[in-house]
């Protein structure tokens, strides 16, 4: 099953952090604007879809075997 980890750009370096100490350093994740509590509902669905755009982007470069 595929899946894609996503989270705000604060919080990009603990995410990192964690993916080396697991053993995968060059895991990839879709990353969105942060923060995101007091983003409009407009703002909210934009980023939405910038996190579809990613995370299709991501599970199609694995099944092409092009991911890190």
């Amino acid at each position: 099953m595929p899946a894609v980890g996503v989270m705000t750009s604060a919080f990009v370096d603990g995410a990192e952090l964690m993916a080396h100490a697991c053993g995968a350093p060059d895991y990839q994740f879709a990353v969105i604007e942060h923060p995101i509590s007091s983003a409009t509902g407009e703002e909210l669905l934009e980023r939405a879809g910038e996190i579809v755009r990613q995370a299709e982007e991501l599970v199609l470069a694995e099944a092409a075997g092009d991911a890190p």
